[in-house]
């Protein structure tokens, strides 16, 4: 089974072969450098970038696979969620692939692709689904922040999410106050790193509450109002990182907190984490740490698997055409909307 699928539900151009569970070629054209100076995305300048690069990607993605238009059997794009207009280029996209060379079509919910994505290992890179297990699942990311209950492949239900900002959002607002560049979160990363995380106690929101959902809007708060009474702790290297430190903490005993808890709460053997903010060095150390002393197993997506990639939605396309589910009408639209759980 030959695969071409393709991503593009906001600022990264991605597009993957995945032939029998191996991921042949995974490439991804970033715009990083295009925002930057707009401080976040913009969805009109993403969507004239994803017109000017899907071609070429696509392209480099068969050279490195080493396959021919003629040689695909299927192809799958992200539906939804995502910015509509980028979700529109990827989408027609692949539909117009798929029409052309007579082939079904998969239009996969990126969500639901970022939940399947820690079971993706190895080098060259495989899904291994023979070692699936039930898992509590955290979906961690600039947008997104959900908890999920997964009892079985392609089985699952939401737990909780972000009421307000999700995770990376807010590591991406609170780098903007402290003055940090575009984006954010991986800047603050770096600088906590030799910071004191005990430097200042911020509010860590919902985490002593029962409920599975996050709010981190309360926390950007109370970093914004710190710097307005404390504007002196930006005139030192090491006044910024333990700033830096402080505010990361707070956002990771939250996620952390609440993924452990419902783990246990569920009886599962499992947590996994996937999402671009999983790229986060304290998040996936304290994960690590609290799971090995509670007996739980954890599956982290490998980094290249933790943004926005095509790699992972070939993956999941993959395994519906092997559980037989029906392939999406090519007069289907995209669903800038579309809920996991829905």
């Amino acid at each position: 089974m030959t695969l071409l699928a393709i991503e593009t539900s906001c600022d990264e151009t991605s597009v993957a072969v995945v032939q029998d569970g191996g991921v042949l070629a995974n490439v991804v054209a970033s715009q990083v450098k295009l925002h930057k100076e707009y401080g976040g995305v913009v969805p009109e300048l993403a969507s004239r970038e994803h017109l000017r690069n899907i071609h070429a990607v696509a392209h480099e993605a068969m050279r490195r696979a080493g396959v021919k238009p003629q040689d695909v059997e299927y192809l799958a794009s992200t539906q939804g969620p995502g910015l509509p207009s980028a979700l529109m280029i990827g989408f027609q996209a692949a539909q117009t692939m798929a029409f052309v060379l007579g082939k079904p079509f998969y239009g996969i919910n990126h969500h639901e692709a970022h939940l399947y994505s820690p079971w993706i290992k190895g080098t060259p890179p495989r899904a291994c689904f023979e070692e699936f297990r039930p898992s509590v699942s955290l979906i961690v990311s600039g947008g997104h922040t959900i908890l999920a209950h997964v009892r079985a492949e392609q089985e699952h239900v939401v737990l909780g999410s972000t009421v307000d900002d999700a995770a990376g959002e807010c590591f991406d607002k609170i780098a903007k106050l402290i003055g940090l560049p575009y984006p954010g979160g991986p800047c603050l990363d770096r600088l906590a790193a030799n910071g004191n995380s005990s430097a200042h106690l911020f509010p860590r929101p919902l985490m002593q509450v029962a409920s599975d959902d996050f709010s981190f809007s309360g926390l950007k708060t109370a970093v914004r109002y710190f710097l307005r009474d404390h504007p002196d702790v930006l005139e030192s290297a090491s006044g910024i990182r333990d700033l830096c430190a402080s505010a990361q903490a707070a956002i990771v005993d939250v996620l952390v907190t609440k993924t452990l808890r419902a783990a246990r709460r569920l009886g599962v053997g499992c947590v996994t984490a996937s999402g671009g903010v999983t790229c986060n060095r304290l998040l996936r150390t304290k994960l690590e740490n609290e799971c090995c002393e509670h007996g739980l197993e954890l599956r982290l997506a490998n980094q290249e698997y933790c943004t926005d990639n095509a790699g992972m939605v070939g993956i999941l396309a993959e395994r519906k055409i092997l559980r037989n589910v029906p392939a999406t009408e090519l007069s289907v639209e995209i669903n800038p909307y579309w809920a996991l759980d829905d």
